[in-house]
């Protein structure tokens, strides 16, 4: 079985797949401070709960954003698993694609990871959108390079912004608007309309101008926790993919064992 760890601004996720199929997944606040006992600790847990056992694991990869939490995330495959991970974008899961834009080195491994599973799925050029920390808009050609993109502030971000500097907003949860109308009647309802379906406004006209800058037909996958949320307020997405990421790293964890 592989365990495929994805460490992103906000959230670990760990998953367990055999082959290419999702047998558990689990997920812990980030925190670079937290050693490979403590994650260990915790997922054994978990994993024994589900019935599997440590030596049931026999491949780990792991892509991270967070280059501090990388140290700990090894020592839990090496001393829990007995198991040399792979790390994304390194030795032999190094992502072979062609990554076309200025400084190839910045790419994040989640985005890299992203764009390998898309391609992989969908046919033809693609624009991939992940809701994480940040929301970026990543652009794939019909060969399966890597154009560029472009990162925006993710939503939770804009509206701690808006309420961690303003004396009187209340905190309130991301939710799709009960009414259709854009007019609120009451400061919640305000706030909403103007997070949520400002936040639509901005991916419709964003990917407008990705598209006609593409010049040639472009499927939009959507990827990350929100991405269900907004899928029933737009059309722009052809495709929603809230496992795009764990699925890129089990092609990676494939390409390294086969090759």
């Amino acid at each position: 079985m592989l365990l495929a760890i994805d460490a992103g601004n906000t959230n670990v996720v760990f998953a367990l797949l055999e082959g290419r199929t999702i047998r558990g997944r689990w997920r812990i606040a980030t925190d670079p401070r937290r050693t490979g006992d403590e994650y260990a600790v915790w997922l054994m847990q978990l994993l024994a709960i589900r019935g599997v056992e440590a030596k049931a694991v026999d491949r780990i990869i792991i892509s991270t954003v967070v280059p501090r939490a990388l140290h700990n995330l090894e020592i839990l495959a090496r001393h829990y698993f007995h198991v040399e991970p792979l790390i994304a974008g390194q030795g032999a899961a190094e992502y072979a694609i062609d990554i076309d834009v200025d400084e190839p080195r910045s790419l994040g491994a989640d985005r890299a990871v992203n764009a390998i599973a898309a391609h992989a799925k969908h046919p033809g050029d693609l624009i991939v959108v992940d809701f994480g920390t940040a929301t970026t808009f990543d652009v794939i050609d019909f060969n399966g390079a890597y154009k560029g993109g472009i990162i925006a502030p993710g939503i939770n971000l804009s509206l701690d912004a808006l309420v961690g500097n303003t004396a009187k907003l209340p905190r309130i949860a991301i939710e799709a608007p009960k009414s259709t109308s854009v007019v609120g009647r009451n400061t919640e309802d305000q706030m909403l309309i103007g997070v949520f379906w400002g936040y639509v406004a901005m991916m419709e006209g964003l990917i407008a101008r990705i598209r006609a800058e593409i010049g040639r037909p472009a499927q939009v996958i959507a990827t990350g926790g929100l991405a269900v949320l907004f899928q029933e307020a737009t059309q722009i997405f052809d495709a929603v993919d809230a496992d795009l990421t764990i699925e890129g790293l089990a092609i990676l964890a494939e390409r390294a064992t086969f090759q």
